[in-house]
């Protein structure tokens, strides 16, 4: 692999501590590599190479006077374009927010700038970030480096295809429905959608700009090539907004693991409301038993939540009144109409089960969301007693490798193919809703490839606050050669 385009950011950085690379030298490799290879990928949708090349010789000047500014002091990286970079457009991928340029950052970059970091350019996204493909108006269709046919995936598409062509060594993406454990997922790199609240979402869009409350349901979080880098990058973006610094401390729970050996691994990998392909289900399965071999006790999880039928209701009533502040009028009567009919929507093709609920969701009073609300409370604390008897819980993450563009409209109409059979589009929220419903670390882990080149990804999901040991297996895995980022060809 190259000595820069692909190497770990913690590498990179331990480098540049001792003298062996300058952060100039490694702005130019990056930006000379994107230029070289992001149009036919269109991963990176806005850049300034010139102000890049300028931080990233303060940089040096800073490190050789021994003014270290934090963890990721000269490492560029690339960032989401739906978090707000002071002096840079922040579109969402709407053509109505072309020419936003905020003027001051997000909490999430402030702490990057804070950590060191130089801002390279951003990625590309969907439509406010509301797809699991990643194209837009504005600046096209992002391709998979593994496979151009087909989708990195959404929101965070963009960042993930950035990682898998070796454009930065980091990003950060934010995860309402996968957002990031997918992409990460379709383009075979590492994500982590954190444990509810670590991180502060002001100054992402959506919501619209200025926005000050927290939405429900989504989080940001590291993407990286490797596990270590994960969470390196998780210690520097998570904790309190400003406000609330002066009453509360970052103070993550230490990983519950070691090693593999003794490591309490469940697994729920088939629900009947959502197949999965068989070629990933067995890999899954074969994964079960190297981990065996190393000493890890492996068994089929049993809790009365780990059956969709619980999950998706919640997930999708929820979901459902989120988004409905984005909705139309007209929207809003159509999603009225999806609720009631859904008893005979499968007359016309296959239907996500419980899709209902989220128009129900959509046009539901506040007292409704609120015995929701309760339900999903009470159903956090529940899944506690599952953590109790395993360390992580191993689940698919879509039913698919990465489908193929369909850009078709409307969006309840496109089908994915699953065993020759063919989907709901909205299948793919299926395997997600467990830890976005319940606010659930998840570690989203590349372990493999299937007969097609495709790369494919595990959910590793722990109890609430034990990010660093859904972040530790990942660690662990990659030791032992069962899971890790390859290059596309």
């Amino acid at each position: 692999m190259n000595a820069l385009h692909y190497q770990p950011a913690h590498q990179l950085l331990r480098q540049m501590e001792q003298g062996e690379l300058t952060s100039e030298a490694l702005a130019t490799s990056l930006l000379a590599r994107i230029r070289e290879l992001n149009p036919a990928i269109n991963a990176v949708v806005a850049l300034d190479e010139q102000a890049v090349l300028e931080q990233a010789r303060k940089a040096d000047q800073e490190r050789r006077a021994n003014q270290i500014r934090g963890p990721l002091h000269g490492l560029p990286l690339t960032l989401k374009d739906t978090w707000e970079v002071a002096g840079m457009t922040c579109t969402a991928g709407a053509p109505v927010l072309e020419q936003h340029r905020p003027d001051r950052h997000a909490d999430v970059v402030q702490r990057l700038e804070d950590a060191g970091a130089i801002i390279l350019g951003k990625t590309n996204v969907p439509l406010y970030a509301t797809d699991l493909q990643s194209y837009n108006k504005l600046f096209g269709t992002t391709r998979n480096p593994y496979d151009p046919q087909r989708t990195p995936g959404g929101s965070s598409g963009g960042a993930a295809a950035a990682l898998a062509a070796g454009f930065t060594p980091l990003e950060v993406g934010s995860d309402l429905a996968g957002s990031i454990r997918t992409p990460a997922h379709f383009c075979g790199v590492f994500g982590h959608k954190p444990t509810r609240a670590l991180i502060s979402f002001r100054g992402h869009i959506p919501g619209p700009p200025g926005t000050q409350s927290r939405p429900d349901l989504v989080e940001a979080g590291p993407m990286a090539r490797t596990a270590a880098d994960l969470e390196l990058l998780l210690n520097v973006i998570a904790g309190p907004r400003p406000a609330d610094d002066r009453s509360w401390d970052l103070a993550m729970e230490p990983t519950r693991i070691h090693s593999l050996e003794q490591t309490r691994v469940g697994l729920w990998l088939e629900d009947r409301h959502c197949p999965v392909d068989r070629e990933l289900t067995e890999a899954y399965r074969e994964l079960g038993k190297h981990l065996e071999t190393q000493g890890a006790l492996v068994s089929e999880a049993r809790h009365p939540l780990l059956d969709m039928e619980h999950v998706l209701p919640a997930y999708f009533n929820l979901l459902g009144t989120l988004l409905s502040t984005s909705l139309k009028p007209g929207q809003r009567r159509q999603m009225k109409w999806i609720a009631r009919l859904e008893p005979w929507l499968h007359l016309f093709g296959p239907v996500t089960s419980h899709i209902g609920e989220y128009g129900r969701g959509v046009n539901q009073k506040v007292h409704e969301w609120a015995l929701w609300n309760e339900m999903r409370e009470k159903m956090r604390a529940e899944i506690d007693g599952l953590f109790d008897e395993y360390d992580v819980l191993l689940t698919p993450i879509t039913p698919t490798v990465a489908i193929r563009h369909d850009h078709s409209q409307p969006v309840f109409k496109r089908r994915i193919q699953v065993n020759g059979q063919p989907r709901a589009y909205m299948d793919q929220f299926c395997w997600i809703a467990l830890a976005t419903l319940l606010g659930l670390p998840a570690t989203s882990i590349p372990i493999g490839r299937t007969a097609e080149g495709l790369p494919f990804n595990v959910q590793s999901i722990g109890a609430p606050g034990a990010d660093l040991t859904t972040i530790r297996f990942a660690q662990l895995l990659e030791e032992k050669g069962l899971a890790g980022f390859t290059e596309p060809s």
